[in-house]
């Protein structure tokens, strides 16, 4: 597969498994994933942009060399980074509400030591094994017998 293909496939699908899985975990436990009343949705928005363009350029940067069969090792350097920048996105986000810098460290303190915090680590490193996946994988589409062009 192409790897500007592969990169769409995976980015949506990070997105999707962190999303379900950021709620999944919030119905689970009772707990919202910021659970300081008052901050509004923009640290988590800040948040998920911030790890999803970290997802994407993470993984790019494993896929998009042409010649070169990526390495299973960037999916460690794209979880890392997803990680990393959703922790300080949310952070960036709680200080841009008027937050102060202690109810900022504290948010994404909790959410760095929590289970929501390994939730977008896992998603990350599920989604950016797969796109690795999808470009170093010679496979083609299923033919039937029939379709064979050497037989005809």
């Amino acid at each position: 597969m192409r790897p500007a293909v592969a990169l769409a496939f995976s980015t949506i699908g990070f997105v999707a498994l962190t999303i379900f899985g950021l709620g999944m975990v919030s119905l689970a436990t009772g707990e919202d994933v910021i659970a300081t009343s008052g901050l509004g949705q923009v640290p988590g928005i800040v948040g998920m942009i911030l790890s999803v363009l970290a997802f994407a350029g993470g993984l790019w940067a494993s896929i998009g060399r042409r010649g070169r069969t990526p390495s299973f090792g960037g999916v460690a350097w794209t979880t890392a980074a997803c990680f990393l920048a959703y922790i300080g996105g949310v952070w960036f986000g709680v200080l841009t509400t008027g937050a102060g810098l202690a109810v900022a460290a504290g948010v994404a303190g909790r959410l760095a030591t929590s289970w929501f915090g390994a939730v977008v680590a896992g998603a990350a490193f599920v989604s950016a094994w797969a796109g690795i996946a999808l470009v170093r994988t010679r496979a083609h589409r299923p033919r039937w017998p029939w379709e064979d062009p050497r037989d005809a």
